[in-house]
């Protein structure tokens, strides 16, 4: 009974100060008295959206660092001197563009020879800002995708305000336009990519039963030229509870491979290789393996439990003719592998040790994975990209925290690479360092971080430190350099700090695995960990510590502030997830139970409502004021998880701040301008709270 009188109370509570009184009222008897507003565009929801967004710019406008802020911020968004990346394909390099001309860009080529002597010779073969006046759409460009060997057809994904789901065109590259009558499919969560020139992996909703509970694709058809889509053939599906599938094609010298992944939760899929019948065979993998591709007919993967006499974390090659296995990589207690690529000759792989990376090329001898070193540079975060099984050349990205981004470019027959470009720097660095320091998480484990702060910062715990993290699904939080961190936080004398949590991959699958599902809260331990090393050090107090996370990130500083609310004074929650009893019902949410857990089981269920940031709100309890951001035209992570959750702290009497962007997708930006904002509200709150 004290329950239904106490969810009827905050609900004319929630009548009083957010409904507008000509509104329908929600069901009285919902458990969650907020509910209303998980419905995304409903005006009631958006209405509340935009007071809070007048509340938010308001008073943070007053600011005159929020000017100073944005200006710089898009400054950077919007330099004409940063490095234009690229993808080689064929004779040209393919790059999509972004400044103060194109807010929403231009995709353009220039022959490689020109790029590569730093004189690009550019032609615009789309502009999205016209294409967006002409047809009346607000486009948001998501990416393309060519077809070996000539590239005169590319599939082109476009999305309306910078959502997941995209509408997929073919375009002629010879005649500059759209094919009327070329493969093209409606806005969903599709995949659409090439088989052959004729031929296109199409799964999208197909009506009834072909979507699953996760949003994504649940049948597969191959789509020939000319024929109706919906009345081409099945391939293979799944059921609706699982995550979902995904085709496509990898192109080589030697063959081409058309794959089907059948995901059945996030870390487990079954890999189906396309015969020339249309039939399949499946890849006989462990249904755990991470497949990296498909080159001269091994399947390469990495494992993520033990396998045939290989620990997880390895990386294994599968003869797909006589199901031979070899090992490629096997990494130590500190190394992980980060990434595996292919040119035309050479398997490519990055390493990362103590979250430092190293390049690593190989090929099969007699049997034998041989490995070399390449002579790339050390002691940051290396990237591999452009690289393809159709080309013996690469480009490769060097930098760290402080570091701006070298560009170069790697030829199967140099014995050094060479480098193309380096950027300028977008902050003064000059008076900075980088170390790598190791906090003692709660049950002994060590967990690294990287510290940027002064060469001379005094420990007498005055300075205002934002303490960032991730932990999850496998990513690693790298030395990389953070141009708007660095700008707006870093050079006004702000200490940074970024945490390696597990639930990362920064020690590979086991460091990953040890945060899994009912074992998430050693996430959050690492993290305090860190962020109590930082205080006890002399580095910062709790009226100096800020921490910030977005997504899955945006969960773990929710959940760190309701667990430990004493122990910062700011908090930045970027599109996060909150509410972990319901994420699986919204939007993407289900395709992460196996990362978070099934709030179905009661067992799982008991757990999550542990550490849920909306359910462990407390009216008796003194929170940190924070900022919550999100997008309404979020797909992925509901906007619905910040909207509740500042309902909930409002109504609770808990000081709060708000901001949705009406557009922009899980980046929360359809355009430059639209990021420089969200810098400015960002980090103009952190200033307010913890240098002032």
């Amino acid at each position: 009974m004290r329950k239904i009188k106490f969810v009827i109370g905050v609900f004319a509570l929630v009548i009083v100060s957010c409904v507008p009184k000509s509104e329908s009222i929600p069901d009285m008897n919902e458990t969650d008295p907020y509910i209303w507003l998980e419905e995304v565009e409903g005006e009631t929801a958006l209405n509340w959206v935009r007071e809070q967004n007048t509340v938010t710019l308001t008073e943070l406008q007053s600011d005159p660092r929020f000017q100073q802020f944005e200006s710089e911020a898009l400054a950077i968004y919007e330099a004409k001197d940063r490095i234009v990346y690229g993808q080689i394909r064929g004779d040209y390099i393919y790059n999509f563009w972004q400044d103060d001309v194109h807010i929403r860009g231009i995709w353009r080529r220039s022959p490689v020879a020109a790029y590569l002597e730093n004189k690009p010779e550019w032609d615009v073969l789309l502009d999205i800002d016209t294409l967006a006046e002409a047809e009346e759409e607000n486009w948001v460009y998501k990416s393309t995708s060519g077809l070996p060997p000539t590239y005169n057809r590319f599939l082109i994904e476009l999305s309306r305000g910078g959502k997941d789901a995209v509408v997929v065109r073919e375009f002629d590259i010879s005649k500059r336009s759209f094919i009327d009558d070329g493969f093209f499919a409606p806005e969903e969560k599709s995949t659409v990519s090439w088989i052959n020139e004729d031929q296109v992996f199409v799964a999208t909703n197909f009506g009834e039963g072909s979507m699953t509970s996760s949003g994504y694709p649940a049948s597969i058809r191959v789509w020939s030229r000319g024929d109706d889509m919906a009345s081409s053939p099945e391939i293979t599906r799944m059921s609706v509870e699982n995550v979902g599938l995904w085709g496509w094609t990898t192109f080589t010298a030697d063959n081409n491979y058309s794959l089907i992944s059948k995901s059945q939760d996030f870390w487990t899929h079954e890999i189906l290789l396309l015969n020339d019948d249309l039939g399949t065979t499946k890849i006989e993998l462990p249904i755990d393996a991470d497949l990296e591709g498909v080159w001269k007919d091994q399947a390469f993967a990495i494992l993520r439990s033990d396998w045939m006499g290989s620990p997880k974390g390895s990386l294994i090659a599968l003869n797909l003719s006589s199901n031979a296995k070899t090992d490629v990589f096997i990494p130590n207690a500190k190394s992980s592998i980060m990434d595996v690529a292919f040119s035309s000759t050479h398997l490519l792989l990055t390493i990362q040790e103590d979250v430092v990376d190293k390049v690593m090329r190989g090929v099969l001898n007699e049997n034998t994975w041989v490995l070399e070193d390449l002579r790339l540079p050390q002691g940051g975060t290396i990237s591999i990209y452009g690289a393809d099984p159709l080309n013996a050349n690469f480009f490769y990205t060097f930098n760290d925290l402080i570091t701006p981004t070298t560009l170069g470019y790697f030829e199967d027959a140099m014995a050094d690479p060479i480098v193309i470009r380096q950027s300028p720097a977008r902050y003064d660095s000059e008076n900075l360092e980088v170390n790598q320091k190791f906090a003692t998480s709660k049950d002994g484990t060590k967990i690294p971080y990287f510290l940027v702060s002064r060469k001379d910062v005094p420990l007498d715990g005055n300075n205002p430190t934002l303490l960032y993290g991730y932990g999850g699904f496998e990513v690693s939080e790298k030395s990389q350099y953070w141009s708007k961190t660095g700008k707006l936080w870093m050079e006004k004398g702000g200490v940074f700090a970024l945490a390696n949590i597990r639930g990362g991959g920064e020690y590979g699958p086991s460091w990953h695995q040890a945060a899994l599902k009912t074992n998430r809260h050693k996430s959050y331990d690492d993290f305090i960990a860190i962020a109590e090393q930082l205080i006890s050090s002399g580095i910062t107090t709790p009226k100096k510590l800020g921490i910030m996370g977005g997504s899955g990130g945006g969960l773990l500083v929710g959940a760190v502030f309701t667990l430990r609310p004493n122990l910062f004074n700011a908090v930045v929650a970027q599109v996060p997830l909150l509410d972990m009893l319901r994420y699986h019902k919204l939007l993407a949410g289900a395709s992460w139970m196996g990362e978070y857990g099934d709030p179905d089981d009661p067992v799982e269920r008991a757990y999550l409502k542990k550490y849920s940031p909306y359910h462990r709100l407390s009216p008796n309890k003194q929170y940190p004021k924070p900022m919550f951001t999100t997008s309404t035209k979020d797909d992925r992570v509901h906007p619905g998880h910040a909207r509740k959750m500042v309902a909930r702290m409002k109504e609770q009497g808990h000081p709060v701040m708000y901001y949705e962007n009406i557009e922009g997708g899980h980046a929360a930006g359809a355009n430059l301008k639209q990021y420089a904002t969200m810098a400015a509200i960002e980090f103009t709150y952190l200033h307010r709270m913890l240098m002032d």
